[in-house]
């Protein structure tokens, strides 16, 4: 009798053992089933973009890592599937040397911001010129000076051909998104004149009085969608997360106010949060809940 409760208590303990493994394994392969990596570029918008949309994923219950890159290793990354998706590419013109390059490999999802975007010179509204093609008169005024964002960013490819195209006796100087909006705003706030590669949205817009310089030979192009893409097997390998990113679209409005609350010291994921709590009945859409 004793043998056979003893066996009994080992066959119940070995079952239970099995169970417990067994749920171990499954939350496991749930967990590795909802990770999700975001690309992006440290540019202003992106990094807007980026901190919402970590939060919408992190609430359908996903593990999110975030990979700041460079425009070019991020298309890189996406043709070769080593990253799942980007929120912040700028097509058709501001990207097209990377698109020309790798869009054959990468998963062209939607535009989020569908024609709202716009890249060009920017200067403040109290300098008196409204085109670049007058550039070349007021070169002394300028410093002879574009300040510029990363090296290899699309806008600066575009300013290298704005400079052949029109023949600007002009330097380019290369610095980053950050460096440009602090010359920018040392420049306004001793009226001084300075001209920068810009892009809207924008939040610099918002704080300053600004306007893009007309480009009549449109080395800049016109009119630009912010988009989403994704590595091309995301859809078969978590239809999930696709489909998140298909319902994923906003306003030039929205990005610019999360931008701003950011620029003006509020912590990125706080200005994200905001965002969100404010927007929750779209946010539910982009999760399929609405």
């Amino acid at each position: 009798m004793v043998r056979k409760i003893g066996s009994l208590f080992a066959l119940t303990s070995l079952v239970l053992a099995l169970c417990l493994f067994s749920a171990g394994c499954t939350g496991t392969e749930t967990a590795e089933a909802k990770k999700v990596s975001i690309g992006y570029v440290t540019w202003d918008c992106a990094i807007a973009s980026t901190n919402v949309m970590k939060q919408v994923f992190e609430e359908a219950g996903y593990d999110v890592e975030l990979i700041a890159v460079d425009a070019g290793p991020l298309f890189q990354a996406l043709a070769n599937g080593n990253v799942d998706f980007t929120t912040t590419g700028w097509l058709p013109h501001t990207h097209e040397h990377y698109w020309d390059q790798y869009g054959d490999r990468i998963d062209y999802v939607k535009a989020n911001i569908p024609g709202a975007a716009r890249i060009g010179l920017v200067v403040p509204t109290y300098v008196t010129i409204d085109s670049i093609d007058e550039m070349n008169d007021v070169a002394d005024q300028f410093g002879g000076r574009i300040v510029g964002i990363e090296p290899g960013a699309g806008i600066m490819s575009r300013t290298e051909q704005a400079i052949d195209e029109y023949g600007l006796n002009y330097e380019l100087v290369a610095s980053s998104s950050a460096g440009m909006a602090a010359e920018l705003r040392t420049a306004i706030n001793n009226e001084k004149w300075v001209v920068v590669t810009g892009w809207s949205p924008h939040w610099k817009f918002g704080r300053y009085d600004l306007k893009f310089l007309d480009d009549p030979k449109e080395v800049y192009g016109g009119a630009e969608d912010i988009v989403t893409l994704a590595r091309q097997d995301l859809a078969a390998d978590d239809p999930e997360a696709h489909g998140i990113l298909t319902r994923f679209e906003w306003t030039a409005e929205d990005i610019a106010s999360v931008m701003t609350d950011i620029e003006g010291g509020m912590p990125e994921e706080e200005a994200a949060k905001k965002w969100i709590d404010a927007n929750r009945d779209r946010v539910d859409v982009w999760l399929g809940k609405a």
